[in-house]
């Protein structure tokens, strides 16, 4: 398996150039910006990219650090990495001076392509600022560039640094194309010139990996920046729009945005990286129909690791009552998973080559398998269910809580726009499960205690609280630690059979 991903060559440049004498003029990528690529376009921006990469000897897996918004120029520059051999090395466009600064001494990255409202972020770390206008498109030149050997450094992403500071995840290009044909391999249909696919989550994570996939086949891919409900609404009113990715939590905003409305058109709504509870599921089949597909990915081995295909899940959420935890499917092909001491361990052909820490590299574990940090098992059926995270699990009254097993019944509350659920130390319980909620409206807590009326009495959450917003990672995902802390700063446990939270004292007050 290992030596097929790294002694393959992978044919980018040739790639390319056939799609663009394929589909010349049709439309590749537009933004919400007023972008717009055909795939001649696409082909001759990301082929001048790469021979401006190529002439500064940025090549043979040499890191170069991306940090643009959902926008054409984050398509054609990451095409056009690819082309010359580099790695390309996303970075979360909210990202802060010091997250760059971390990220830049883990990857070694000195050149980075970006706008010039961030360029003045990435000078003062010794860094080079590249803008995209800089690179005029290439002109008249047709040379096909030669393969890349698959061995080389491809792709580096970041871990979500919920247990520490980020690390980089390393992916080959031959890992990285394995990856590709595997998503295509899965899909529910196959695009055709002029299916439009809405994308909304930052590109670096899922965005780009159906971008490319879309592209491969001719189709259209609509970026658009976060979730903007009013934005999002006229393609899919007008039935403009074939597919569209929308995590859980992007399901959740816009089913309290758009409540009843039903749209038509949508064949299937690619969903992931979070668990998915039936009453979510329940409100995006009101909004789209049975077109839920469900899949399983890491940022150490890209999607899909396992799939519940439209048509499964709609099985599967239809059962009365629905079993606990989130059922990801089975896994894709050429993935093996296996269950120890109750978590997800796998190994699969698209998996990440290693990953990089301060001190270099971190090698997988003994014959290449990866342990998750998923708690899950697999069902009757042979699909995996996913039951919470190996760190967050909660300790109280002599119980162990998966807050992720509370939280998927509590998605798309209308009342609130998130919930966590975070245990709180107690000496008398040893952790005080509580719900915190982003966005609170008045009666949010109710709408929590008739959710989580038919789990067991232990698993419910004994505190409520709200915050204005809640600490989140750069995927957008929640910190619940962070979450943990900042309850504690503004609040104290009055301890007990009995707990309650106060707010704290502001210092100095009487």
């Amino acid at each position: 398996m290992l030596g097929v991903a790294q002694e393959a060559a992978v044919p980018w440049s040739y790639s390319l150039r056939r799609l663009a004498e394929r589909f010349g003029e049709r439309p590749a990528v537009t933004d919400q910006y007023g972008g717009r690529l055909s795939y001649a376009e696409l082909d001759a921006r990301a082929h001048a990219f790469a021979a401006r990469l190529r002439a500064e000897g940025l090549v043979d897996g040499a890191p170069i650090g991306v940090l643009l918004p959902n926008c054409v120029d984050a398509v054609w520059v990451s095409y056009g990495i690819r082309l010359a051999g580099a790695a390309e090395t996303p970075l979360n466009w909210t990202a802060t001076g010091d997250e760059i600064a971390w990220a830049a001494s883990i990857a070694k990255f000195r050149m980075v392509l970006t706008r010039e409202n961030r360029a003045d972020l990435i000078r003062p770390h010794g860094l080079e600022a590249v803008l995209p206008e800089s690179v005029p498109p290439q002109a008249g030149d047709r040379e096909v560039l030669p393969p890349v050997p698959g061995r080389l450094a491809g792709r580096l992403l970041f871990t979500s640094g919920t247990t520490g500071r980020p690390k980089g995840v390393v992916y080959s290009h031959g890992r990285r194309w394995i990856g590709e044909q595997l998503l295509k391999a899965t899909l529910p249909f196959v695009p055709q010139p002029g299916d439009r696919i809405l994308l909304v989550t930052p590109f670096p994570h899922g965005a780009s990996l159906l971008t490319y996939a879309w592209c491969d086949h001719g189709g259209e891919v609509l970026l658009m920046d976060g979730v903007d409900p009013d934005r999002l609404l006229p393609p899919l009113e007008r039935s403009e729009v074939q597919a569209i990715f929308a995590p859980p939590t992007v399901l959740a905003k816009l089913a309290t945005a758009w409540g009843e409305r039903r749209f038509e058109g949508v064949r299937c709504v690619f969903t992931g990286t979070q668990p998915l509870g039936a009453p979510l599921y329940a409100q995006a089949c009101r909004m789209f129909g049975p077109v839920i597909r469900i899949t399983y990915g890491k940022t150490e081995c890209v999607n899909p690791i396992t799939v519940l295909a439209p048509a499964e899940a709609h099985e599967y959420f239809s059962q009365d009552p629905v079993p606990p935890g989130a059922c990801v499917g089975w896994p894709a092909p050429g993935v093996e998973l296996r269950i120890q001491d109750g978590e997800v361990w796998l190994r699969a052909w698209q998996m990440s080559d290693h990953l990089l820490g301060p001190d270099g590299p971190i090698d997988h574990a003994e014959g290449g398998w990866h342990p998750t940090g998923d708690l899950g098992h697999f069902d009757e059926r042979g699909r995996l269910v996913l039951v919470g995270r190996v760190g967050d699990v909660i300790k109280t009254g002599g119980y162990r809580v998966n807050p992720d097993e509370v939280e998927i019944g509590l998605a798309g509350l209308s009342r609130c726009a998130a919930v966590s659920v975070v245990g709180l130390p107690s000496g008398y319980w040893g952790e005080v499960i509580a719900a915190v909620a982003e966005g609170a409206q008045p009666g949010w807590e109710v709408e929590v205690q008739e959710r989580v009326a038919a789990l067991s009495r232990y698993k419910r959450p004994r505190l409520h609280v709200a915050l204005d917003a809640m600490p989140r990672n750069a995927q957008g995902k929640i910190r619940r630690k962070a979450v943990i802390q900042a309850v504690l700063e503004r609040f104290e446990l009055l301890d007990g059979p009995y707990p309650e939270l106060v707010p704290r004292r502001s210092p100095g007050a009487d």
